[in-house]
């Protein structure tokens, strides 16, 4: 595959990688044999139906899966043979999740939940500092309760960033959200990726996200069907659905 930046390197390399589930008797191909690279810097966005296999290839990158078949290197770590212990290392130092519902702590406020992550890393941003990013410094003291759905989802992006990760792993970020709400969580995706050029993968089954994206990685049936690449991304605001 074509690299689309030949100043980039690849952080992510996948190899043939597969997925069965054993469900009592019978045989679940979730994810086919697939091979993709990742490039340092860039936004990939997955883009398939329900049940494409975008969720599983995105759990294997993250280290929350293990490949039932083929390679998976992120630099030289080959986390297709890891063990537990380093799995939950390359999670904790280099991976930053969001998922689609926003699993906050309702009894802590916006500060408290990326303190939580921070007081784990390595070389945290400060929460207050993450949250600012995201537009909620006046949102510190709120708990969710007391936020809007967006403002939620901008919370676990504050904590997901707050680590400094490497890679940004997105599962559906914008699919609980209102079409204005989920405009604005997008361009806080994108100005992370294009500020601190974290490697950002964003998944979704709404083509007009597609746009933002330096890749377009086109899944279905637990198969890569093609890749495109966007001569042009356009901004958030640019993006309508």
């Amino acid at each position: 595959m074509t690299n689309p930046d030949t100043e980039r390197q690849a952080v992510f390399t996948l190899q043939g990688v597969a997925k069965t589930y054993t469900m009592g008797e019978l045989q679940v191909q979730a994810l086919k044999p697939t091979d993709l690279a990742l490039y340092d810097g860039e936004l990939v966005v997955l883009l398939g139906a329900s049940g494409s296999g975008k969720s599983t290839l995105l759990n294997i990158i993250g280290g929350l899966d293990l490949p039932s078949a083929g390679t998976l290197r992120y630099g030289a770590l080959d986390l297709s043979a890891a063990d537990d212990a380093t799995l939950t290392r390359f999670r904790r130092h280099h991976v930053g999740f969001v998922f689609q519902f926003y699993n906050l702590i309702p009894s802590l406020t916006a500060l408290e939940n990326v303190q939580l992550v921070t007081e784990i890393s390595d070389r945290p941003m400060d929460a207050a500092e993450a949250l600012a990013l995201v537009g909620l410094g006046e949102r510190l003291d709120h708990f969710p309760a007391q936020l809007s759905g967006g403002e939620q989802q901008r919370v676990a992006i504050a904590r997901a960033i707050a680590k400094r990760p490497d890679i940004l792993l997105c599962d559906e970020p914008t699919g609980a959200l209102d079409y204005q709400t989920g405009r604005i969580v997008l361009d806080v995706l994108d100005r992370i990726n294009r500020e601190f050029g974290t490697t950002t993968v964003v998944i979704t089954h709404n083509a007009a996200i597609a746009s933002l994206a330096h890749r377009v990685v086109h899944i279905g049936s637990g198969s890569i069907t093609h890749i495109e690449v966007n001569a042009t991304r356009l901004s958030a605001e640019q993006i309508a659905w």
